[in-house]
C-alpha cells in the first residue's frame, strides 16, 4: 500500500518553529525574585542564588548544545547583556545545580497504547564505573528503557539500567505508573512474568509478539492464553489486531534522541551518567510536547 502523507503541512512547519524558541525561552527573568522566594522560604543554610526555572534553562542549553560548563558560564554572561534581570552564573555553580536538579515526566491519565523497548547509550569513562559495575577494561553501555505513547510519540516513562539488564525485568517499573490500553513490545519481553503483570494492569492480551518456538503451556497462565491466541490467528492476524506496527514510534524516539544528543554520555560517574541521561530524554520530550 502506497503511503500517503496526511499532515497538515502549515500546522507542522508553524510546531517547528515553535520548537526553535524553546532554546532562548527566558521566562525564567519574569518571576525570578518571586520563585527565589518561594525557594528560600523555610530553607535551612546558604539561600539560593537562582531560581529553578533558570537551571532548566541552562540545562537546555548545556544538553541540546553539548556546552562545556565554562563556554556555558560565558554564554549566559553575554547573553545578560541584552536581557535585563537574567544574572549570570558561575560554571561551578552551573555544574552543581544542573547536575542535581530533577526533572519529571507528565504521566497522562487517560489510557494509553505504549510501545517499550530499550536501546544502549555509550559509557566512555574507564573509571570507578567499568571496575567496579563490570570487572572489565573495555568500554561498557548503560541501557535505556523507555515507554512511548504510539499516538503522540511522547515518552510517558524511563528506567535507566546496567547492560547486562534484560528488557523484560524492567517492564514492572516501566509501566507500573502508566495507564495502558495495550502495550507493544518485541519478543524480548515474551516471558511469564511480563504477561501476567499486563494481566494485572486489565490487558489480557497485550501487543508483544510471542517466540515463534512458544508453546502453550501445560498450566494455565496469561502466556499461554497469550500464545494460543496468537496460534489461532497467526501472525499476519494478530499484527494487525494489535496494529503492531506502531511500535516504530520508539524506534523513531531513540533515532531523534541519538541524532540529537548523540551516543555518548559526557560524565564520569555513575550517577552523573544517569542523570545525564534522563535530563537529555526529558528535555526532548518537553520539546516535542511545544
Amino acid at each position: 500500500m502506497e503511503y500517503v502523507d496526511t499532515r497538515d503541512w502549515p500546522e507542522y512547519n508553524a510546531k517547528l518553529v515553535r520548537r526553535g524558541e524553546f532554546y532562548l525561552d527566558l521566562s525564567c527573568v519574569k518571576n525570578w525574585g518571586r520563585e527565589l522566594r518561594e525557594m528560600n522560604r523555610r530553607k535551612r543554610g546558604a539561600p539560593y542564588k537562582y531560581p529553578k526555572t533558570f537551571i532548566t534553562f541552562a540545562s537546555i542549553i548545556y544538553t541540546f548544545f553539548r556546552m562545556p560548563y565554562r563556554q556555558l558560564e560565558g554564554f549566559i554572561d553575554r547573553l545578560s547583556a541584552y536581557e535585563p534581570g537574567l544574572v549570570a552564573a558561575d560554571y561551578t555553580t552551573l555544574h552543581k545545580r544542573i547536575s542535581k536538579q530533577s526533572l519529571d515526566l507528565q504521566i497522562p491519565e487517560n489510557d494509553a497504547v505504549v510501545a517499550v523497548d530499550s536501546t544502549g547509550i555509550k559509557v566512555t569513562n574507564r573509571g570507578d564505573w567499568m571496575r567496579e559495575k563490570h570487572g572489565k577494561k573495555r568500554r561498557g553501555w548503560l541501557k535505556v528503557h523507555v515507554a512511548v505513547d504510539v499516538e503522540s510519540k511522547r515518552l510517558l516513562s524511563l528506567e535507566v539500567t546496567e547492560e547486562d539488564t534484560s528488557d523484560s525485568e524492567v517492564l514492572r517499573p516501566l509501566l507500573e505508573d502508566v495507564n495502558i490500553e495495550d502495550a507493544l513490545a518485541d519478543g524480548a519481553y515474551d516471558t511469564n512474568d511480563a504477561f501476567e503483570f499486563m494481566k494485572s494492569k486489565s490487558v489480557d492480551y497485550p501487543g508483544i509478539k510471542i517466540r515463534e518456538n512458544a508453546v502453550v503451556g501445560k498450566e494455565e497462565s496469561a502466556r499461554s492464553d497469550a500464545v494460543l491466541e496468537y496460534k489461532k490467528m497467526g501472525y499476519n492476524g494478530w499484527k494487525q489486531m494489535h496494529q503492531y506496527g506502531r511500535r516504530w514510534a520508539v524506534e523513531g524516539f531513540f533515532s531523534s534522541i541519538k541524532r540529537i544528543f548523540g551516543e555518548t554520555v559526557r560524565a564520569s560517574s555513575p550517577e552523573g551518567m544517569v542523570s545525564e541521561v534522563k535530563r537529555a530524554f526529558i528535555l526532548y520530550n518537553i520539546l516535542i510536547s511545544i
